[in-house]
């Protein structure tokens, strides 16, 4: 991982990233602070959000009511819009908890016209023989792109299992090749006529079929030997499709089965290789992502996901040569996400590492949002005795942004005791300060860095106008 400070420029000179980015701060004020350089730069986006279910799972506050979950979304997935290119595309992973709210949500925001498919991932290999109702084995994926009509999926590559298919019973000089149905389900006149096999059999279309072909069609595939009447020349008529004239890959599907694509535990092992601790309880396996990326994107596109997690999608774009962009807001980012990146440059062998020959390289740059009133927050709730509050109030007084109704004075009176001049709690005094305190103002903004009371350093400040291009 580069010093960013003695690394290149974050921008060649059109303007492009050049860097990859592991951002810790607010994911909506990330995605802000990054609009004015890379609108309209990423190809993919795609995250793993809080799933409203009550079980804080993500650790986030993962049990909001209906309503405010929703504007939690819109006001991220409004904002990511603006980042994406006029060909990208997003992906959400999401439960059945809130899918069908999600859809209509991404609806408004991207506009129905843009809704590519609903897949369904099958998360788990075994049933869940206790559930009261369901076993629940699946989460969706939504899947929108910014322009419909400027996007297409590439391909899948064939497997063995696909090619398997393909056989040459007759020895013909083109190679392998599959029988399929020369028949249609519906009549097209000029597709109803007779066929007589090799053998004399006398073959027409059942009853509201016809063939796929004229019947001048049908003699020239006749002739080119494209029509199959099995070994003993008396089978129904069928076309040989060649191994060698498919595309080179296939079309996804919208259901991803866990043979194909892994499952949760796979993806809890892949965390565990470099963290033992369980922090996360459905975290996504590379190789969902590696399928993701693969159908969204290209060589060196950017990807971008805004609820990173354990850092599943950078550490898998970063594997398949695609720039990358990851923000996440809590805490275990420099225990887990960053740590596992750090492998990823070193080279580790898990997930998808030998699929791709993963052999280590590359870097990353690493800073967060400098915080300001979300710094006296956490000193805050931190703080374990009244003397260690009342030293933080005292900080704070001096340096920190109110709410604009803050009276110092009649706060003052107020903070340690009731209106019945009562003592209150140390978790009522900390509820106190923090009410006090502006959100607007929980990290420091760019155009304040330079006042002496903030205590930017100048490394800090260097960073700054490198990124902005100051």
């Amino acid at each position: 991982m580069p010093n960013p400070l003695n690394s290149q420029a974050f921008f060649d000179e059109s303007g492009n990233l050049t860097q990859n980015l592991l951002i810790k701060g607010n994911n909506l004020l990330a995605l802000h602070s990054l609009k004015d350089r890379l609108a309209g730069q990423v190809k993919l986006i795609y995250i793993d959000p809080p799933y409203n279910t009550g079980s804080d799972s993500f650790k986030y506050n993962d049990n909001f009511n209906h309503s405010s979950w929703l504007v939690f979304m819109k006001n991220r997935l409004e904002i990511a819009k603006e980042l994406l290119r006029d060909d990208g595309v997003i992906f959400v992973s999401i439960d059945d908890n809130e899918q069908a709210y999600l859809k209509v949500l991404m609806d408004e925001v991207f506009g129905r016209e843009n809704f590519v498919n609903n897949l369904i991932w099958e998360k788990k290999y075994a049933p869940q023989n206790d559930a009261k109702w369901f076993s629940d084995n699946h989460d969706h994926i939504i899947c929108f792109a910014k322009n419909k009509e400027n996007w297409r999926p590439n391909l899948l590559p064939r497997t063995d299992e696909m090619n398997a298919r393909y056989k040459n019973p007759d020895n013909d000089p083109r190679g392998l090749w599959k029988a399929g149905d020369l028949l249609r389900k519906d009549e097209q006149i000029s597709g109803l006529f007779t066929i007589v096999t090799p053998n004399g059999r006398i073959c027409n279309p059942p009853k509201g079929t016809s063939w796929r072909t004229t019947k001048q069609g049908y003699e020239e595939l006749v002739a080119d030997n494209r029509i199959w009447f099995g070994k003993d020349g008396n089978n129904v008529p069928a076309i040989k499709r060649f191994l060698s004239e498919v595309k080179d890959g296939v079309t996804p599907l919208t259901i991803w089965k866990y043979t194909e694509v892994g499952h949760n535990q796979d993806a809890k092992k892949e965390v565990k290789e470099f963290d033992s601790k369980t922090v996360f309880d459905t975290p996504k396996p590379e190789k969902l992502l590696q399928r993701i990326i693969h159908i969204a994107t290209n060589k060196n596109d950017i990807v971008l996901d805004f609820c990173l997690g354990s850092g599943t999608t950078c550490a898998v774009a970063h594997k398949m040569g695609r720039r990358w962009i990851g923000i996440e807001q809590m805490d275990y980012i420099e225990d887990i996400t960053l740590t596992r990146l750090i492998h990823v440059l070193n080279g580790e062998q898990g997930g998808i590492s030998k699929a791709v020959d993963w052999q280590g390289g590359g870097e990353f740059v690493y800073f967060e949002l400098k915080k300001y009133n979300l710094y006296f927050m956490e000193k805050i709730q931190n703080a374990k005795t009244m003397g260690e509050l009342d030293t933080v109030y005292n900080e704070m007084a001096k340096n920190a942004f109110f709410k604009f109704w803050f009276d110092k004075d009649d706060f003052q009176k107020a903070y340690k005791k009731d209106a019945d001049n009562n003592q209150i709690s140390l978790d009522e005094r900390k509820e106190i300060l923090i009410n006090v305190l502006d959100e607007n103002q929980l990290y420091l903004n760019y155009a304040d860095m330079d006042d002496a009371r903030f205590k930017v350093s100048d490394d800090e400040k260097a960073l700054s106008k490198a990124f902005y291009g100051a």
